[in-house]
């Protein structure tokens, strides 16, 4: 599919040609969601509708997980937790595979999705602009998992605080990294650091180069993710007493999972009740890199970060920031084929 037939199919699409339901007129307080939700109790996400007639209570509850290159994986993944949610809420569970991160915010926006799991970034869309509420991510008894941005810096360095990078030669990874890039050019202004302006940024290309990069003596610190950190210390390429931290982040939530806010109230207690108790299996646990249940979350508290990083990288959670990501998806999907389709010809 070209580029430009997938643009075109989203723009047909509702979602950014407007609503065909009913505006929350008597709503005193929406916040940043779309004209169609309401936020009176200020926690950043739909309102359950005043009117009871708009609360829905489907027989059968359509399940799906952030997009991924082998969905039929993650499908096959969450497939004792749909059997569980159906014997919780009493309700056929179905999976329905989506392609895009846009296809799955215009899916449960449109009703057509009623509980899902999306991706860190396109949440806040799937919030402002979907009416989904996020109540979940995968973790263990300890907290939910995720990863932190930290800077590292060698043992011998002489650098023992973020004020000590002024003048020095820092590695970021690429542009588009989230921890690489993005979240330390949005989060060290608030420490009174400003990559490009108090140390000189040179790119790595990747976390585990930056990390070498910094063994090696080529730059002086480096902001990498720390999951990428720990597993070379795990595997042993590098010594943990070799390196320094001298910043750590909040921790950056994986996958959130949620479900509609008009769902009928009954049916989300049994939702939330299903989310709370159930335990991975064995193969989840190794599918999803050690995580043995859903942490309960909530957008507003586990989400600022996510938020202030999109917020000062010029992200909005709006139709207008969502086109922009439906043409990257449609980008990435035609790279692909491309791709696919050279190495046909090859063989």
């Amino acid at each position: 599919m070209s580029i430009k037939l997938l643009t075109s199919l989203i723009l047909s699409g509702s979602l950014l040609l407007g609503t065909n339901t009913a505006l929350a007129d008597d709503c005193s307080s929406r916040g940043v969601l779309d004209e169609k939700f309401c936020d009176e109790d200020h926690d950043l996400v739909a309102d359950s509708p005043k009117d009871p007639s708009q609360w829905r209570d489907p027989s059968t509850l359509v399940f799906t997980y952030t997009p991924v290159e082998d969905p039929a994986v993650y499908k096959d993944a969450f497939h004792d937790f749909q059997e569980y949610l159906s014997d919780v809420t009493g309700k056929k569970v179905i999976y329905y595979t989506v392609h895009s991160n846009a296809a799955e915010v215009e899916a449960i926006r449109s009703g057509r999705l009623h509980i899902a799991g999306f991706s860190t970034g396109p949440t806040g869309y799937a919030v402002n602009l979907g009416g989904y509420v996020p109540i979940a991510v995968k973790g263990t008894a300890d907290g939910f998992q995720g990863y932190n941005l930290i800077t590292i810096t060698r043992t011998d360095s002489g650098i023992h605080t973020m004020e000590d990078l002024k003048g020095k030669v820092v590695a970021h990874t690429s542009a588009s990294s989230n921890s690489g890039n993005l979240a330390p050019r949005a989060l060290f202004p608030y420490i009174g650091i400003t990559p490009d302006k108090d140390y000189q940024v040179k790119y790595s290309g990747k976390h585990d180069q930056s990390i070498m990069g910094v063994l090696a003596g080529d730059y002086d610190a480096a902001p990498v993710a720390s999951d990428v950190f720990n597993r070379m210390v795990e595997g042993g390429r590098i010594k943990q007493d070799d390196f320094r931290i001298i910043y750590k982040s909040p921790k950056f939530p994986t996958s959130a999972f949620g479900y509609a806010h008009d769902l009928h109230p009954d049916l989300v207690a049994k939702i939330k009740y299903a989310f709370d108790t159930f335990r991975f299996s064995e193969d989840m646990q190794k599918t999803f890199g050690g995580a043995d249940r859903f942490y309960p979350v909530t957008y507003k508290e586990d989400w600022k970060v996510i938020r202030d990083i999109a917020h000062a990288s010029g992200t909005a959670y709006t139709k207008t920031g969502l086109k922009q990501l439906a043409e990257a998806d449609a980008a990435k999907a035609a790279a692909a084929a491309a791709k696919k389709q050279a190495m046909q010809s090859t063989n």
